[in-house]
């Protein structure tokens, strides 16, 4: 059994550690231009993510591991807030997440 357990806490490892890289990934992404506004979604089943930025110089994104709730976690942690935009009138479609810095930087 205990070989069982020991793969167990490895596979938990190396999840942590991806969540970790994932988390600094977002970090220096947002580091770059942290007054502009955000968009991300996610699918969850597959763990696979996008977050892009919007600037007056045009859309800038990123691939990443995570979940909606991770990538929400990070960008609030981030001093961002977060919401769904309108919602539109097609249930199957995607709907990104939109964060706005709560502090514009100085």
């Amino acid at each position: 059994m205990s070989s069982f357990f020991g793969s167990s806490r490895t596979k938990q490892e190396a999840n942590d550690r991806e969540k970790d890289k994932s988390t600094q990934t977002i970090r220096d992404f947002v580091k770059e231009k942290p007054g502009a506004t955000y968009e991300f979604s996610s699918d969850d089943q597959t763990r696979r993510a996008e977050i892009c930025r919007r600037t007056p110089d045009g859309v800038s994104c990123i691939k990443i591991e995570g979940t909606y709730k991770k990538l929400f976690e990070t960008m609030q942690g981030m001093g961002f807030f977060c919401a769904l935009p309108v919602i539109t009138a097609d249930p199957g479609k995607r709907q990104a997440m939109e964060c706005k810095p709560l502090m514009p930087p100085k």
